[in-house]
């Protein structure tokens, strides 16, 4: 979940913080926020960044922070593509304005497959030459090496919500005529090239996730069987996990063109396991222990990402446990013990009679 609340990319004190609460409230694997790989990626001024080795260290308290409270650090890697240099959301979510430039948040320029900007309104994006797209694969490359020497053991590849891979992806944002372009082989093409170059430096014993966007659920664009390919060839090139969202091509980050209810993206990670034979992560409004056990014990997906749900709630995982197994051995022992002790003493005690 991006905070948007970097300086520079620079990760701070509240992203050590902030994502050492997921560890301490029983999570067993805590990504950290899509981080920018270049600082034409970022989505916002207040993204995280691993573009420059002055990134490694302030990530490298993140992970101690995560690791320390028995969770596995994990990392998205990202470029916004043509939705790069925007608001933050509580600022407006959209193009940035003259009013953002007087608070300093100065437009730079974006890049896509095309010229072709994100919705009306929106910067013109620059379109890549192929020398360019080999650069940001570069960079890709690059980045998993810094999270590498920052401490992270799962590395995520940021293919979904409209950001650069998903926009070379869908046709509806890719009319490119060259290898870039066309068939589904080469709007493929970018996206498992970096997927590659990815693997190529990430230790073996250690998972890379790819995150897409299952569907564009518009006529014409992405698809799910789409995915159903595209997972296939990232399986081969040995990406271990595919994690399922929708949506996201043009509106807010996270656009989705399927009605938001619970579970409403678990289809898309059932039939893509099913079909491409790959482990895959279920996300998308999983928000009690019994609904994300379920998904498990149905064999609808091999992981659960819990998201907004575990901002309202960072004890979200401990709790959980304790609801299923009714025992509070998964909380840190820190105050497990005494929770543990205060539950007994409410259990055998009764309300006085008035």
């Amino acid at each position: 979940m991006c905070t948007y609340s970097a300086n520079d990319g620079i990760a701070s004190a509240f992203h050590a913080i902030h994502l050492g609460r997921f560890a301490l409230g029983g999570f067993a694997l805590v990504f950290t926020e899509a981080t920018a790989i270049h600082p034409m990626g970022r989505i916002t001024h207040g993204d995280l960044g691993i573009w420059s080795d002055a990134h490694i260290e302030p990530l490298k308290r993140v992970t101690e922070a995560i690791r320390w409270n028995g969770a596995i650090p994990g990392i998205q890697l990202a470029h916004a593509g043509r939705k790069a240099s925007t608001q933050r959301p509580w600022r407006g979510n959209g193009p940035l304005t003259a009013e953002d430039v007087a608070l300093g948040d100065i437009p730079w320029e974006v890049v896509g497959p095309t010229t072709e900007p994100m919705d009306e309104g929106w910067l013109q994006p620059k379109a890549l030459t192929v020398g360019e797209i080999g650069e940001i694969v570069t960079a890709w490359r690059d980045a998993a090496l810094r999270a590498l020497q920052a401490g992270y053991e799962v590395v995520e590849i940021h293919a979904a919500h409209g950001y650069l891979l998903h926009q070379f992806l869908s046709p509806l944002s890719n009319s490119r005529e060259d290898e870039y372009g066309g068939c589904l082989e080469g709007r493929m093409r970018f996206p498992l090239d970096v997927a590659r170059a990815v693997r190529s430096v990430w230790p073996t014993d250690r998972p890379v996730f790819c995150r897409i966007s299952a569907t564009d659920n518009v006529v014409g664009g992405w698809t799910v069987e789409d995915s159903v390919e595209f997972a296939r060839e990232l399986k081969a090139l040995g990406i271990d996990v595919i994690d399922c969202s929708s949506g996201g091509l043009t509106g807010a980050n996270t656009a989705a063109r399927i009605k938001r209810e619970r579970g409403f993206q678990v289809f898309l990670a059932n039939q893509i396991r099913a079909e491409a034979a790959v482990a895959t992560m279920a996300v998308g409004l999983i928000l009690t222990a019994a609904q994300a056990n379920g998904i498990l014990e149905q064999g609808s997906a091999d992981l659960v990402a819990i998201g907004r749900e575990a901002l309202n709630d960072p004890n979200w995982a401990v709790h959980a446990y304790l609801e299923l197994a009714k025992s509070y051995e998964r909380w840190p022992e820190q105050f497990g013990w005494w929770l543990e002790r205060r539950a007994s003493i409410l259990a055998s005690s009764s309300p006085k009679a008035s």
